[in-house]
């Protein structure tokens, strides 16, 4: 990586102004106002050491894998095609560069890093100089024309709606572009986006000359939308709507590619999970933008059919490994469950949207249902390995990998990881919205009022939530704390899982040392108006305690299976399995790769083999029906976690073929720490006495 940091490189293409920028990049068309990342600092200690291992590990992993892997040489070819060429890898894998720097980008806000900062304008130069005179930008398909990628097609946007993926390449080099701009003021990257998306508009269309295509994998829609926000370029908005509407009236009129009704008239999640709810994000943007209710209407729909049938406990999204899809309803496997990393990701951003339109917090608590689970599962905690499915139960043939070839979703962890300061707070008039619990300190903006406000927690392991109102913070406006779900028995929107242990936990808000004057409204949020002033100061508690979750009995692979919670995060068991030298744990190994710039640390792995407490088969316990399940905080683990155990009974077999049961305790971790110590049996769903009896 060392040899693209020269300044030649860095000053090898001249970047020119292609259209005029809006003068604030932080538009949305949004009802409701996410406050952007750029103006939240995290210090928590939970989201603190992710963005830490983000910053010293998963980003600069994933730029020498860019490296080591040939994703630069490609553009580097590009930039002199040959039909000498060899075209290998994934017709995508441009967009893992493009993502690795969008990551980056979000980074640098937090932690300003000249030299990072440097190295990405060299990768930025060898990116540009591969860009077409028209500004198409492909390298699978530039490097060697007469001989592109095998999916490419012989024909610019031939095979788009099938494998090509150069929509889907476009939305990420948008997206990224964006994160740059808006993080370094630098246009080099959006000018070569913005020349890009110049080319789709001129050739892709129902007008003499165009083509009509609409994108095989969908991003392409919401990235447009944001482009045309920053640039005020209507042309982009128009083309993201062209891309929405035209689907379903091509030659694609598939349910796996969400083109087998118009969207407008779609009422169920199906085909491939990332380019779903890629596709309902987009439509979300889309809807805001134009004030189109229909769009709006359509992903009201599919969100009640996903929160209601299909989606895991985890937060996942995406039951079949078969294309990477949706189930049928209700099909929720828990061993072949696939709930890709990316979908998880999806899932937040169509979450994160739906808030932005209808202020409800039961989207929030969708979307932190997915992210304290389903989501960050799906990197290690060092920020060195990753999953690509996460599934909720395995026989130790599960583990995190160091990297893959298809590295959609390692790139996609390195983009959405350093994002998360910009899904804490948002603001409508004089309304604050509290909606994710992290320490942190932010400069806000609600009702023309500036305010600083300070949040300090130790959420997950605890729902003691402290805010401080600081300096040059006067005035009246609404503080709105978002009251999770779990708090108020209803562990997600409608019925699809639900609390069997009859506990009612609760809540509790202090102003100033006193009750506070407020109210829960029917939007999920405790509301507090008052005229603030510096040194408020407001105290939250949401009762944290175990709880015991089952599933609708339509759910076949759940049925008479119960889960255990605390909070907003869903425990497994984690137990031991003989690996290949018979030894009953398993051999640490996969350490990561470093090479160059860069060097990634860490094997992945936090807890040493030994440790592992659930020394018997965890699929063959059996929870009574009342447990008692204790609490106990453990620093020293995962770098902390509140770790759970249960009394079960363990059923075993002799070699007559007769059952026995014998007594144990069942330790339980948090499932996003799950294969840190190798491979071993997990489950997250657990048998119950009522299913031993039922099979007599």
């Amino acid at each position: 990586m060392k040899k693209f940091l020269t300044a030649s490189a860095i000053l090898a293409v001249a970047f020119t102004a292609t259209a005029k920028l809006s003068p604030s990049a932080d538009s949305h068309g949004y009802p409701i106002n996410p406050v952007s990342f750029t103006k939240v600092k995290v210090t928590d200690s939970f989201w603190g050491q992710r963005l830490k291992a983000s910053r010293e590990t998963t980003i600069p992993l994933a730029f020498d894998k860019c490296e080591e892997s040939g994703r630069y040489e490609n553009f580097r070819k590009a930039t002199n095609p040959s039909d000498d060429y060899k075209v290998e890898g994934f017709s995508f894998d441009d967009t893992d560069v493009y993502k690795t720097i969008e990551g980056a980008s979000y980074l640098l806000q937090t932690y300003p890093d000249k030299r990072l900062e440097n190295y990405i304008d060299s990768v930025l130069a060898i990116v540009a100089a591969a860009q077409e005179p028209d500004g198409y930008l492909n390298t699978c398909r530039t490097m060697n024309p007469r001989h592109p990628h095998p999916w490419a097609g012989s024909r610019r946007w031939e095979k788009v709606e099938e494998l090509s993926h150069e929509f889907y390449n476009l939305g990420h080099m948008v997206e990224s572009a964006i994160a740059h701009y808006q993080a370094t003021g630098k246009r080099n990257f959006l000018d070569i986006a913005i020349r890009y998306a110049d080319c789709v508009c001129r050739e892709i269309g129902d007008g003499p000359g165009q083509v009509c295509r609409v994108p095989g994998h969908q991003i392409a829609e919401m990235a447009l939308a944001r482009l045309y926000l920053v640039t005020g370029e209507k042309k982009y908005l128009d083309q993201a709507r062209y891309f929405l509407d035209k689907r379903g009236h091509t030659s694609r009129t598939d349910s796996y590619s969400q083109a087998h009704k118009p969207v407008t008239e779609q009422n169920e999640a199906v085909g491939h999970a990332v380019r779903a709810a890629y596709m309902y994000a987009g439509m979300a943007d889309v809807a805001a933008l134009t004030g189109d209710s229909a769009y709006i209407k359509a992903i009201d729909r599919i969100w009640e059919n996903i929160t209601r049938k299909k989606y895991y406990i985890t937060g996942g999204i995406g039951a079949t490994r078969h294309g990477e899809a949706f189930g049928a309803n209700y099909e929720l496997p828990n061993h072949t469950a696939y709930c890709e990393t990316c979908a998880a990701i999806g899932n937040v951003y169509v979450n994160h949207r739906l808030f932005l339109l209808h202020g409800e917090s039961k989207y929030y608590d969708v979307l932190e249902r997915t992210l304290y689970n389903g989501l960050i599962s799906g990197v290690a905690l060092d920020g060195g390995s990753f999953f690509y499915p996460n599934p909720l139960a395995s026989y130790g043939d599960h583990e995190r990998k160091p990297w893959f070839g298809c590295a959609c979703c390692p790139s996609n962890i390195s983009r959405f990881i350093p994002s998360i300061p910009g899904y804490v707070y948002a603001s409508e008039g004089d309304n604050l919205y509290v909606n994710l619990f992290m320490s942190n300190s932010a400069d806000l903006n609600v009702g023309g009022k500036d305010v600083t406000l300070t949040q300090t927690a130790s959420y997950p392991l605890d729902g003691h939530i402290y805010l401080s109102i600081g300096r040059n913070s006067k005035g009246a406006f609404s503080l709105k704390l978002r009251i999770p779900g779990w708090v108020r028995n209803n562990p997600v929107p409608g019925d699809l899982y639900s609390y069997i242990d009859g506990k009612t936990p609760g809540f509790s808000v202090m102003l100033n040392g006193k009750s506070a004057d407020g109210e829960l409204t029917a939007d999920g949020y405790y509301t507090i108006s008052r005229k603030w002033k510096k040194g408020d100061r407001v105290e939250l508690h949401l009762d944290m305690e175990p709880r015991i979750v089952k599933a609708r009995d339509e759910v076949e692979a759940d049925n008479k299976l119960v889960a255990i919670e605390r909070g907003p995060l869903v425990y497994c068991a984690e137990g031991a399995v003989t690996n290949h030298s018979g030894s009953p744990y398993p051999a640490a190994g996969n350490p990561n790769e470093g090479n160059g710039f860069f060097t990634a640390a860490g094997d992945g792995r936090s807890e040493s083999a030994d440790a592992f407490e659930n020394d018997f088969d965890i699929h063959s316990v059996i929870v009574p029906a009342h447990p008692e399940i204790s609490a106990t905080l453990r620093p020293d683990r995962f770098n902390g976690i509140v770790e759970l155990a249960i009394p079960v009974q363990v059923m075993d077999t002799d070699a007559d073929g007769r059952i026995s049961l014998s007594d144990n305790t069942l330790t339980l971790i948090p499932y996003y720490a799950w294969s840190h110590r190798g491979r071993s049996y997990m489950s997250v769903w657990m048998k119950t006495a009522s299913r031993l009896f039922s099979s007599r």
